[in-house]
């Protein structure tokens, strides 16, 4: 039990995530396609909401940066994230476009298909001059995914945003979140996220993203340290029930998962990274201290682990109580 001890309090700094929230429509059952489905539930997602609520939900401080449709659908999201205790004023509503929609497909192994509406969705439509800029220099931590890069104007707000985040002193957090029937290809969508990765400080990948942005089928050490770049703190590959790796300058190894029910997918690697994010948010020197950045990455493996044993994401995402029991169960 000692080693719970060494887990690093959560922070009280803010961390601003900045992207797309959607609402995904989840099959009422699992293992079958879209057609076959009999109904869906709605359930709000999108990575970089999904990452803030986690932050809140383990007690850190969280705002979210996006768009959404002035629409039902887009004040729902704007009140789950209220309810939740993560900022809402870096949010904007269009009034010419719709919230986006995602139809999500459990497969019987819990993974996920996806077939998206977004023809432009509002989140697309965010503008550089929509930023609340105030809000994003305020932060310690500018969270980003690169579905907010595929289109115009999104992805010149993107773009001013983690300029201004930068000049603010923030640590700059990138996970890809890759969703490849949203890109025009595939070639497209490897150059894009690629095109601002040397401007990151911690980057999380899943052992997909790392075969796709690498061209290799081998998920090793090799493959991972050839997307280092001379800026990066801190590189994470997450391996599903096999845990996580990770790769600072100084030090790299790997962090066994925790074995459970998974139901659905959906929110771990968010879950995973709004724990990572809370616990280093005050003390970067956990990212050049092997041992506290260890049980970190554990009580992360522990919060995306949770995340995978309920359908959706935000009513999934656990609280720190959560995560710590499952890890001294373990």
């Amino acid at each position: 039990m000692a080693s719970n001890n060494a887990l690093p309090a959560t922070g009280n700094g803010l961390i601003v995530s900045f992207g797309e929230m959607l609402i995904d429509f989840v099959p009422t059952v699992s293992g079958v396609s879209l057609a076959e489905a009999p109904g869906f539930l709605k359930a709000p997602g999108g990575a970089p909401a999904n990452v803030a609520i986690a932050v809140s939900r383990l007690g850190g401080k969280a705002a979210f940066v996006g768009k959404l449709g002035d629409d039902e659908f887009g004040h729902m999201l704007a009140g789950i994230l209220k309810e939740n205790d993560v900022r809402a004023d870096g949010i904007n509503f269009d009034q010419g476009a719709r919230t986006a929609l995602a139809f999500v497909t459990l497969r019987a192994d819990g993974e996920r298909e996806f077939m998206f509406y977004r023809n432009p969705s509002a989140d697309m439509l965010l503008t550089p001059e929509d930023l609340n800029l105030e809000l994003i220099r305020s932060a310690k931590v500018f969270h980003y995914g690169s579905i907010s890069l595929i289109v115009e104007p999104c992805r010149s707000a993107h773009l001013k945003a983690m300029e201004v985040a930068k000049e603010a002193g923030c640590l700059l957090s990138y996970d890809p979140n890759l969703r490849l029937p949203l890109w025009p290809s595939a070639e497209e969508a490897r150059q894009q996220i690629l095109s601002i990765w040397d401007k990151a400080d911690v980057i999380k990948v899943s052992d997909v993203e790392l075969e796709f942005l690498t061209g290799s089928d081998k998920i090793d050490d090799a493959s991972a340290l050839s997307l280092w770049h001379p800026n990066l703190k801190l590189l994470l590959v997450t391996l599903g029930e096999h845990g996580s790796r990770y790769y600072t300058k100084n030090f790299h190894g790997s962090v066994e998962a925790f074995h459970v029910n998974t139901v659905d997918t959906t929110g771990a690697g968010d879950s995973f990274v709004g724990a990572l994010l809370c616990k280093i948010v005050d003390d970067q020197s956990i990212l050049e201290d092997e041992a506290r950045l260890r049980e970190v990455l554990k009580f992360a493996n522990a919060c995306g682990a949770i995340t995978t044993t309920k359908k959706g994401a935000i009513p999934a995402l656990p609280t720190e109580a959560d995560a710590l029991n499952l890890i001294k169960g373990a």
